[in-house]
């Protein structure tokens, strides 16, 4: 298949407010979509088609990141709150819970035993995957966080902010 050459693959529609984030799944069979109609979306890579509708946040979804073995995904949403998934059952495993204002922005680590997240709350947070408990917190800017991410080994984390750092 050669998608790449085509201006726009599929068109889907699903949510009934702003999507906020898209990402492929590792493994490339299935998208995520985060919206602020507060659920996540699963579709088919294949033919776009949803397979499951997640819900469980109380206010809008911001980010949506997929577990590197495309087991599990992490949400961010406006509630304050993280939400680890299972991708084959669509349940919530895991609410993280300690940001101070909407959580705008998370990824896992390639090892995916660990998520990053960030905030308005201007702090970026590590959590645990396994038992759900922060295990840091960085006050890392002096404005709202937009995006966090890890380095291709897990060892660095990345930022940036509306503060213009990153």
């Amino acid at each position: 298949k050669q998608w790449y050459q085509r201006r726009v693959a599929i068109t889907a529609g699903g949510h009934t407010k702003a999507v906020s984030s898209v990402k492929f799944s590792v493994d490339g069979n299935w998208i995520a979509s985060s919206s602020a109609d507060k659920t996540v979306k699963i579709w088919s890579a294949e033919d776009a088609k949803i397979e499951r509708t997640i819900t469980g946040h109380k206010m809008g979804i911001s980010d949506v990141a997929w577990s590197h073995d495309s087991k599990l995904l992490v949400s961010a949403s406006d509630d304050k709150t993280l939400k680890i998934w299972d991708f084959s059952t669509g349940k919530c495993l895991k609410t993280l819970k300690g940001h101070g204002n909407y959580v705008f922005c998370c990824n896992f680590n390639p090892q995916s035993n660990l998520i990053v997240s960030g905030s308005f709350d201007e702090s970026v947070r590590i959590w645990d995957v396994r038992n759900g408990k922060c295990l840091k917190t960085l006050p890392a800017h002096s404005d709202p966080v937009s995006a966090v991410n890890f380095n291709r080994d897990g060892s660095l984390i990345v930022s940036s902010s509306y503060d213009g750092l990153c």
